[in-house]
């Protein structure tokens, strides 16, 4: 069973994605989201940290942000789940619902990968 996800994160425009290196260094990297349910869906590409970091480890922080990444609210734990590629149009979906810009293919052709992201 998941939590609901935490008030300071709903109806933001970007959150903090910290992922951990296997040396257990912090790394943290500001994406847009999209919730549904109890769930944060982040759309990213297999050639990114943030990607092999969340392979390796997937326990998260996740903090409200602005867009050069400054948090501005609380951190919550969470764990991220890389989505198989049947689940990546569901995904996809609630993003393009959210963000105009996540819309255009020449900008984001190389979205290839979507994380799930629960709280505990």
């Amino acid at each position: 069973m998941t939590s609901p996800i935490p008030p300071a994160i709903r109806g933001q425009k970007y959150i903090s994605l910290t992922t951990f290196r296997k040396t257990g260094t912090p790394v943290a990297t500001p994406v847009w989201f999209s919730d549904e349910g109890n769930k944060l869906y982040v759309m990213t590409a297999s050639r990114l940290g943030k990607y092999k970091r969340v392979r390796n480890n997937p326990q998260v922080r996740v903090a409200p942000c602005d867009i050069r990444g400054r948090v501005t609210g609380p951190e919550f734990a969470a764990v991220a789940r890389i989505l198989p590629p049947e689940e990546h149009q569901h995904a996809r979906q609630t993003i393009n619902r959210k963000y105009w810009m996540a819309r255009l293919p020449l900008i984001w052709w190389r979205t290839d990968i979507y994380l799930e992201l629960t709280f505990p």
